[in-house]
């Protein structure tokens, strides 16, 4: 391992920790430091810290981080990222709102402390600038690695215990930065809607600030900069196949729900067993799945029949009586090849990971992800997870019939240190089945509203959850300007106070959301 030491964007000092030696670099810039080491120690693991927290730096943190290859880490001790809250105008992700408590998936990155695999200096080096400011390349590299399966984190245990208390080390990008990055980085479209959302949100009026970034190229890096690098430097490689169980809620597919299972009973690898939600909202009913007991499968079915509706109320039945390692969540109109679960299974036992979502496709829709990578969301029909990670977690009842309950499951996975891997393959087909002839149409809250809220409060409440300030706000600018062309006020005056009037409605029916699910 090399640790580089810095201050003020520049290199104080050079440790070799396998030898117990300095090393000698040629320049004292940090960034241009960090692709000379990467050159000179191909396979090593290079930290940076600054000089003021050298005495709390946690060694053996990072040696676990190392045995990932695609791994960038670092931890910032200031709650305001580098990059200010600002940036979350331009962005609608999970990544920006960090939880510091916890391991957590982010490309914002700090100077303080962290640290990343040569591989990754190595594959990117005539790509991108070292830049001067430490802070600005760090975000530049994470920003363009992440999306290219680069698993970029904050993580708090980089430094040992109560160092935050000891120390503040304050470094935020100016205005002209701020700009700067959303330039290199975003469509061009951005930078003039980190502007509007500015002058609307802050009355900041940065004209300067929006014309000097204008003359900046935007970055990028080569879609395969990083397929030759694996995720682990070394294999897991446990002995035996996972353990499994399936969890699946049902509603009036009797058909694709049979064939479904039929796809289940040929796996290579074959589930424990597969936990059957029915539903069925007809008081008098009775369940229509009598293949479950009239046909003999290979692996035991737990059938639950309910006259309450939601997938929400379902999984979290169904959770309850998973008793093996992983659970696979699953809709009841997938199609599975024979080999998933031990294609899956392979994956799983190479990976220290604990929660993956496969790629979920219809039969016509083109590939669009084909690099195994942090996802932002979660597919509640298509994802594996380690049964200790989600115990005593369930899927919220204030999203039952609305959207965003699978979102909001791996918002809370993310918050327990959880993080979720995309994998494009194995995958699985998904038919999207018509509904079942019996299915009603549930009441929400708001349906007898006069005043019809925009967006729905179940997405106004999963941003009120996880995301900043300026995240919702930027939202609700990009939702203004998208609903004028597809509603019917034309003049922008009405259209804007009728549009105020809605929001302001889904935040009453979301705070109501809050307060019935607390």
């Amino acid at each position: 391992m090399i640790i580089i030491y810095h201050q003020n964007n520049c290199v104080t000092s050079i440790w070799n920790t396998a030898i117990s030696e300095g090393v000698q670099a040629s320049s004292k810039k940090v960034s241009k430091v960090l692709f000379e080491l990467a050159t000179a120690y191909p396979d090593e693991f290079i930290v940076w810290c600054n000089e003021h927290i050298k005495d709390d730096l946690n060694l053996e943190e990072f040696q676990n981080v190392a045995l990932r290859q695609k791994a960038l880490v670092s931890f910032n001790l200031n709650e305001t990222p580098y990059l200010t809250d600002a940036i979350g105008y331009v962005n609608e992700t999970p990544f920006i709102k960090i939880n510091r408590k916890v391991v957590y998936p982010t490309w914002l990155m700090s100077s303080i402390i962290g640290g990343v695999n040569a591989s990754i200096l190595l594959a990117v080096e005539h790509q991108i600038t070292p830049d001067t400011d430490f802070d600005y390349f760090l975000n530049s590299l994470a920003r363009l690695s992440m999306p290219l399966g680069v698993l970029c984190y904050s993580n708090p245990k980089l430094l040992k215990a109560n160092v935050s208390a000891k120390i503040k080390l304050d470094k935020t990008a100016s205005n002209f930065v701020l700009f700067k990055f959303v330039k290199q980085h975003y469509k061009a479209v951005w930078v003039f809607l980190l502007f509007v959302n500015l002058m609307i949100y802050q009355n900041r009026r940065s004209v300067l600030s929006l014309l000097f970034s204008l003359v900046y190229k935007r970055r990028a890096l080569k879609e395969n900069s990083f397929n030759h690098i694996k995720l682990e430097e070394k294999a897991i490689s446990k002995a035996n196949n996972i353990s499994i169980d399936v969890v699946i809620p049902t509603i009036g597919r009797k058909k694709y729900l049979y064939n479904t299972l039929k796809d289940l009973s040929q796996q290579t690898l074959l589930p424990k067993q597969v936990i059957i939600v029915e539903q069925n909202p007809i008081t008098d009913a009775k369940t229509e799945l009598n293949y479950l007991v009239e046909e003999k499968w290979p692996f035991k079915i737990k059938h639950h029949f309910t006259h309450q509706t939601g997938a929400c109320n379902a999984r979290n039945i169904a959770l309850k009586m998973v008793k093996n390692e992983w659970v696979f969540l699953a809709d009841d109109d997938i199609v599975l090849d024979h080999e998933f679960f031990e294609e899956a299974s392979k994956i799983i036992n190479n990976s220290t990971q604990k929660a993956f979502t496969f790629r979920c496709h219809l039969k016509e829709e083109k590939e669009l992800f084909k690099t195994v990578k942090q996802w932002e969301t979660f597919g509640s029909g298509c994802s594996i997870v380690n049964i200790k990670d989600i115990k005593k977690m369930q899927f919220s009842m204030a999203f039952e019939h609305g959207f965003g309950e699978d979102t909001d499951f791996g918002m809370q996975l993310r918050n327990k240190g959880v993080d979720i891997i995309y994998l494009p393959e194995p995958k699985i087909l998904h038919l999207k089945a018509p509904f079942g002839g019996f299915r009603t149409t549930p009441e929400l809250l708001w349906d007898n509203d006069t005043i019809k809220p925009k967006p729905s409060p179940t997405i106004l409440l999963f941003f009120k959850k996880y995301f900043t300030t300026a995240q919702i706000l930027g939202y609700k600018t990009t939702l203004f300007l998208k609903y004028y062309r597809v509603q019917n006020i034309k003049n922008p005056f009405k259209y804007y106070k009728n549009f105020q009037i809605e929001w302001e409605r889904s935040h009453y029916w979301t705070n109501q959301l809050m307060q019935n699910h607390n």
